[in-house]
């Protein structure tokens, strides 16, 4: 299992990653509905994920969130890269009740986020927005090339909820073992 702690005058975070792990999570950053989605992310990505985060939750969620993604995408870094004996591609569309979200990853190495969820205001007292700051943190600092498309729904919760099952499942896929693969790129580097 990868960990990683980070530490500023905002956040202390303490994050551990088993990228093929069973599922487990262990999530406590202060915020119940981001808790939430780290907890779908590991059950459906099949990875084992515990994150501890002390954050000034006193101003708002910003930082736990950013923070949060910054961390775990560093690690999912150091756990993927060089790419090799990896599908490196993979996509999945969830649906949750009328919502629809699509979900496209290429673990490219490169950080280019495309975020299309046409979503605003609260899920109870979380800021919806910081749902593009998560992601938009794990892409720089992992790096990889995400595509998050919504294709229909009303219910906030249940699109935010399908975009981040729907990447760990997008996820899961890219990182399936193929020994036929070996390094998936024609530049003979990822």
């Amino acid at each position: 299992m990868l960990e990683k702690t980070r530490e500023t005058k905002e956040t202390q975070i303490s994050v551990k990653l088993n990228l093929y792990g069973s599922g487990q999570s262990s999530i406590d950053t202060g915020v119940g509905f981001f808790d939430h989605m780290l907890e779908a992310f590991a059950k459906h990505s099949h990875m084992d994920l515990e994150v501890d985060c002390k954050g000034d939750l006193h101003i708002d969620a910003h930082h736990t969130v950013e923070d949060v993604g910054i961390v775990m995408g560093q690690l999912l870094g150091e756990a993927v890269y060089p790419v090799k004996m990896i599908e490196r591609y993979g996509n999945a569309t969830v649906v949750m009740d009328e919502a629809s979200v699509g979900c496209d990853i290429d673990l490219s190495n490169r950080g280019f986020l495309v975020f299309e969820l046409p979503i605003g205001g609260k899920v109870g007292e979380f800021d919806v927005e910081l749902v593009e700051e998560f992601f938009r943190a794990v892409v720089a600092n992992m790096p990889l090339t995400l595509h998050l498309i919504y294709q229909r729904g009303k219910n906030k919760h249940h699109i935010i909820e399908a975009s981040f099952k729907a990447w760990a499942v997008a996820l899961r896929r890219a990182i399936a073992p193929n020994e036929r693969a070996g390094i998936p790129s024609t530049k003979g580097v990822l």
